[in-house]
C-alpha cells in the first residue's frame, strides 16, 4: 500500500511557473539541469504552503519514458515525499501507455528497487533514450542505469 502524502504536502502538476524553484531544487542537490524544459511539461512537484519541496518529471520517447530531476529539498526527506512523488510518476507513466520507464542515478540505486527498478546496462535501455539529454551529457557515463517494466 503506498505511503500517504506527508501533512501540509500537496502534490500537483508543475506549471512554468515553477520553472525556477525546480532549477533551485535541482542546483542545490547537484542534479543535472541540462534538458530540463521550462514548461515543465510532465513534471509533479510536491508543495508545503508556498514551499515547493520536491520534483519528479518524466521525459517521453515513444513508448519509453526517463524518469528525471527526482528531488527532493533537505527540510522534506525521510518524510515520504520522494516516495509520494515517484509513485505519482510511475502511475502518470503508466497511464500514459509507458511500457518502458528508465532512470539514471549517481546517488541513489539504493533507493528506487522499492518500486520494482532494476539495474540493466546502459546499452540495454530502450535505444530512443540514448538520444535524451541525460544519456548524451547530463549523466555521467558512471551513472547507474535502471528500469522499470510497465506493461508487457
Amino acid at each position: 500500500m503506498p505511503r500517504p502524502v506527508p501533512d501540509r504536502i500537496t502534490l500537483r502538476r508543475a506549471d512554468t511557473g515553477d520553472f525556477d524553484a525546480v532549477c533551485a531544487l535541482l542546483r542545490d542537490a547537484s542534479l543535472p539541469l541540462d534538458g530540463v524544459p521550462p514548461e515543465l511539461t510532465h513534471f509533479i512537484i510536491a508543495q508545503r504552503d508556498d514551499s515547493i519541496v520536491g520534483a519528479i518529471g518524466l521525459e517521453h520517447y515513444g513508448d519509453s519514458a526517463l524518469l528525471r530531476s527526482a528531488v527532493v529539498h533537505p527540510s522534506a526527506r525521510g518524510t515520504g515525499v520522494g516516495d509520494a512523488l515517484t509513485r505519482a510518476i510511475i502511475e502518470q507513466a503508466r497511464s500514459s501507455n509507458v511500457r518502458d520507464l528508465v532512470l539514471l542515478t549517481t546517488t541513489a540505486a539504493e533507493w528506487f528497487p522499492r518500486f520494482g527498478f532494476t539495474i540493466i546496462s546502459r546499452a540495454d535501455a530502450p535505444a530512443a533514450l540514448h538520444e535524451s539529454v541525460e544519456f548524451k551529457s547530463a549523466c555521467p557515463a558512471s551513472a547507474v542505469v535502471m528500469s522499470l517494466r510497465l506493461s508487457a
